[in-house]
């Protein structure tokens, strides 16, 4: 089997969890997942909204080989890290099945469409905004006190695992969703990305305060080298140069701000993981990865509903952004 680009992600992100000041899964009993479609298990399936994953080709090479709300063809990045430190997968925190001892696992906060500003994704209807995602945690913490008591429940979060994606929805979808969108208007590109970084900053602060302590925090990826954005942006398979740039103004800026944001807290709660860089070594030598030329045009095996549909039987990737209909090539 080829190697897989999300699985050597994964082991990079495990590495830094485990870097978080504990010395093995073991210490660990729970993993708490928030942000967007890429890290997104399940929950949108629970909502009126039209950023879904509940039909085919998504969940073609899960083990069940049906669509499960994973905006993948299989397993997601949060799967993956909670094989690699040998904990269960986290279940979207909608599900009705978690309850019981299954909350002693953890939950999966993350929503399909969503970004950094509450404006963000205002297209796909009812998703879970990053702060209603807090507000659910927080009942989450009410729900697991009932469970094992007040202190337990406060010794299990602060123990956690915590990942958070947030970032590319708010340029893709928002920012350059559509030529003079109210944002662009609004402020020029370095403005916008620093009014996210200073966003940003309120919710990592926000998570703190209900009790994370190991955060892992991860940039925005290549988001001008994503299948949507290639197919609306691109006429030689060439990545965007305009969100190549956002990205890299956005990146730098969000280390940054964690760095500052540790300093403030007088601990590392904090990290920041370069995905940009992880994925941008799969654009630039696909073969590595055992993949084909990523830069020619894209095949289209199915007709494109909406902007999470998956692109390509042969690459089954996540799509940012929105596009419209587009039928076989």
């Amino acid at each position: 089997m080829a190697s897989s680009l999300v699985f050597d992600c994964c082991i990079v992100v495990t590495s830094l969890f485990m870097s978080l000041n504990f010395s093995s899964a073991q210490s660990t009993r729970a993993f708490f997942v928030f942000g967007d479609s890429l890290v997104d298990s399940g929950n949108n399936d629970f909502l009126a909204t039209t950023a879904r994953a509940d039909a085919p080709p998504y969940g073609i090479d899960f083990p069940t080989h049906k669509p499960t709300g994973r905006f993948s063809n299989g397993l997601n990045i949060p799967d993956l890290i909670s094989e690699q430190l040998g904990l269960e997968p986290t279940m979207p925190y909608l599900s009705p099945l978690l309850i019981g001892e299954k909350l002693l696992v953890g939950a999966n906060f993350a929503s399909a469409g969503i970004g950094i500003l509450n404006d963000t994704g205002f297209q796909f209807l009812h998703i879970i905004h990053i702060y209603k995602q807090m507000k659910l945690f927080a009942h989450y913490q009410q729900r697991l006190s009932a469970h094992i008591g007040e202190e337990g429940a406060r010794i299990l979060v602060n123990k956690a695992l915590i990942l958070i994606t947030l970032g590319g929805n708010d340029f893709v979808n928002n920012y350059y969703l559509v030529p003079y969108s109210a944002r662009s208007r609004q402020f020029s590109l370095p403005d916008y990305v620093k009014y996210l970084i200073s966003e940003y900053r309120q919710v990592l602060r926000r998570l703190y305060d209900l009790g994370g302590r190991r955060v892992l925090v991860t940039g925005t990826g290549p988001i001008g080298c994503v299948p949507a954005e290639l197919a609306m942006r691109s006429r030689n398979g060439e990545c965007d140069t305009e969100l190549q740039r956002a990205a890299s103004l956005y990146n730098p800026q969000l280390a940054e701000m964690i760095k500052g944001l540790n300093q403030e807290i007088g601990a590392d709660v904090f990290i920041a993981a370069n995905a940009y860089q992880m994925h941008m070594d799969f654009v630039t030598n696909p073969q590595a990865f055992g993949t084909l030329l990523w830069a020619r045009p894209v095949q289209w095996d199915w007709t494109m509903h909406s902007p999470f549909e998956l692109v390509s039987k042969s690459r089954p990737i996540c799509v940012l952004g929105s596009i419209s209909p587009i039928g076989e090539s």
